[in-house]
């Protein structure tokens, strides 16, 4: 086999092992997102596990090279590489389903290991690995060109997923269609393991590039210092940290749109491309300034109101994220070893990974009330740039100066954050805040419940005003025209979704009325600072956990209404949309029972999906449309209405404020083994 072949063969097996290590992320984080409740959170949890594996695929590598003959190494990285087509097909045990009360965040990463573990390990391991042998042959000058390869491979994975893979394909197909495509490069790794074993006799220095290449020269291998290995690891850290909080900020402060968190994972990889593709990308002289501008912009929109404007925001923090990580992906790169010290390079940089990504995915939930990680991500990159710039002490005090002012403009959020608050709290499903806002009049004044940019429930102070149902659950939207249009006498009402509990002022002597939420955060602060619960009529029943998963065990409930009011932003809870959950949910139903699904949303068209979900399974469908111009303290709301009997949906009360639903042809409804977002999008 000639050069070329061989080098063919070894950009094959990077590429297809960075495209299916991206692949997965997605495909298994939507195989378990219902049995979580959907958050937002799950992915972040996952992003951990993903960043701690790699490490370990990288120490792996590291290991291997510095300590085994390559006889050896292909031994057992061929056994590892067969051992691991025992996962497969990747499809997650229902033993893994949580049952409601313990910590949401080690259940998955047990159930990740225990599913896509050793594949995804071996999958990490190949980068680094193949490199390391890439760097012993003549064509070793290249050997950075190909760490470029593998995040460009990762990138149109990411980007290929929500494109072309999930809307033609169901759950089950993607996870099969994988599992063939992993079998696929175990057979390629494995050949070209045993290709270097057989092949790779003798150490051979690298050539040097001759001046008119483009990539990268290679670098002599003189052992890296004390300060080279800390910036080995603190200046990745610091880029996965940067993506998480950014990532964070723009979906739950700015805005939630679905897919969002695409864009800054896109960017953050292909600074990663760009700056290990050649020299020629990363420029001091143009990202220096532009990263002392960014500092000071994202960290100044922190306190201030631009800062949370979709039209300023977004823009803002993308381009800071990329601009930032270019300077920070530009100096590890400057900082890149010779061959001999590649693995352990590779190594410290996945440390530094997952040291970001645990500290924003696993440990600023459990110690910041708020979403301060970005805030203090921003001061420590002024600060690693001082360390990297320490050699110009006029440069250096500029970083100071910058970290100082940031520092400046994450106290003041902390003190606006506290000072409009009467509560703000922090887990696992994300930052609430509860606050007062005054009116002229004073009986205009109300307390508002917040998670991120959405409006969970608001409730008049006015011990006059405070029975008033507002926001999104007036008398005249889809679920106040379904509770007043049921039938005399007790009514069983179940709600998925609590909120503020506004809904509870619905309740009459003798109801029921059934809530089920997933955050006990929100139970506690429903108590403690609106009174909807304690001052209804009717009894009130409480159930902790996804109530998805509530209803399949519990017997049947008989409910007059159930209202599935679980949306909000882009934290869209698809498993309770699906043909299977409408099965659950009638289950529970009376046979003139009405489910209500609040579907208002900026960004997402929800009610067809609804209205097609109904159709399959032999159901009624109307959407009510209500402009709330009655009050100021009302929004205007989109519910869609689901019943078996057409009459119950002609009741007067719902008949004048109903209008039918077009469904687009061919459309699929959705089901726990499909659904797709990215056609909904409006």
């Amino acid at each position: 086999m000639g050069h070329p072949g061989i080098q063919l063969l070894f950009a094959g097996t990077i590429f297809s092992s960075a495209f299916l290590l991206f692949l997965v992320q997605p495909l298994i984080a939507k195989q378990i997102l219902p049995w979580f409740g959907g958050s937002a959170a799950v992915w972040s949890i996952c992003m951990v596990f993903f960043q701690v594996v790699l490490l370990a695929g990288y120490a792996y590598s590291d290991w291997v090279t510095r300590h085994l003959r390559m006889r050896a190494q292909a031994v057992l990285h061929v056994a590892l590489l067969l051992a691991s087509l025992a996962f497969l097909p990747i499809v997650v045990s229902a033993n893994w389903k949580p049952t409601g009360t313990e910590d949401p965040a080690w259940r998955i990463l047990g159930l990740l290991f225990g599913t896509i573990g050793l594949p995804y390990f071996l999958l990490s391991t190949t980068g680094p690995l193949v490199q390391s042998w890439v760097a012993r042959t003549p064509w070793g000058a290249q050997v950075y060109r190909y760490f470029s390869l593998s995040n460009l491979a990762s990138l149109l994975s990411l980007l290929s997923y929500p494109v072309l893979i999930e809307p033609r394909s169901t759950l089950l197909q993607q996870a099969h269609g994988w599992s063939w495509g992993y079998a696929a490069f175990v057979v390629l790794c494995a050949g070209t393991t045993l290709y270097m074993a057989r092949r790779l006799t003798a150490e051979v220095v690298p050539q040097q590039s001759s001046p008119g290449q483009t990539t990268q020269a290679v670098v002599e291998d003189k052992p890296p210092r004390v300060a080279d290995y800390l910036l080995w690891l603190a200046l990745p850290a610091l880029a996965s940290w940067l993506l998480l909080a950014v990532t964070n900020h723009i979906t739950q402060n700015v805005a939630a749109v679905p897919f969002l968190w695409v864009l800054p994972l896109s960017l953050y990889l292909l600074t990663f491309v760009l700056c290990f593709e050649s020299d020629r990308w990363y420029r001091r002289g143009v990202f220096l300034p532009l990263a002392a501008v960014m500092l000071l912009l994202c960290a100044f929109g922190l306190q201030h109101h631009i800062g949370a404007e979709v039209r300023i925001a977004l823009p803002l923090y993308v381009s800071g994220l990329f601009v930032l990580c270019m300077f920070l992906h530009g100096e590890t790169a400057k900082l890149r070893p010779g061959p001999r010290y590649l693995t352990r390079f590779y190594l410290m940089m996945s440390l530094g990974g997952a040291l970001g990504g645990v500290t924003v995915g696993l440990v600023a939930p459990h110690v910041l009330v708020a979403y301060y990680e970005l805030g203090l991500g921003l001061v420590l990159t002024a600060l690693a740039a001082a360390a990297v710039l320490r050699q110009r002490v006029w440069l250096r005090v500029c970083c100071v100066v910058l970290a100082a002012c940031c520092t400046l403009f994450l106290l003041l959020q902390v003190g606006s954050d506290r000072s409009g608050a009467r509560s703000l709290q922090r887990n696992f499903y994300g930052a609430l805040l509860v606050y007062d806002t005054t009116g002229d009049p004073p009986s205009d004044n109300v307390r508002q419940l917040a998670h991120g940019s959405i409006k969970h429930g608001s409730q008049f102070l006015d011990p006059e005003r405070r029975h008033e149902p507002t926001t999104y659950y007036g008398e005249t939207s889809g679920i106040g025209r379904a509770i007043d249009s049921a039938p005399a006498g007790p009514r069983r009402v179940g709600l998925i979704g609590l909120g503020a509990g506004t809904l509870a002022t619905y309740g009459r002597s003798g109801d029921v009325y059934r809530f089920y939420e997933i955050n006990p955060q929100v139970f506690a602060l429903a108590d403690k600072e609106f009174s909807f619960l304690r001052d209804s009529e009717a009894r009130i029943e409480r159930v902790l956990g996804d109530a998805r998963l509530a209803l399949e065990r519990e017997p049947a409930q008989g409910f007059d209404v159930l209202a599935v009011d679980a949306f909000s932003g882009d934290s869209v809870p698809v498993h309770l949309l699906t043909a299977e959950a409408m099965d659950v949910y009638l289950r529970h139903m009376k046979p003139d029972g009405v489910i209500a699904f609040h579907v208002t949303n900026r960004f997402l068209a929800l009610a067809p999906v609804i209205a097609k979900v109904a159709e399959a399974r032999g159901l009624h469908a109307v959407l009510v449309h209500d402009e709330a111009e009655q009050s100021d303290w009302l929004h205007r709301t989109d519910w869609v209405l689901v019943a078996r009997d057409p009459q119950v949906l002609a009741r007067e009360l719902i008949r004048e404020a109903a209008t039918p639903i077009a469904t687009k042809p061919g459309q699929r409804p959705w089901t726990d083994d499909f659904n797709n977002l990215l056609g909904v999008l409006k």
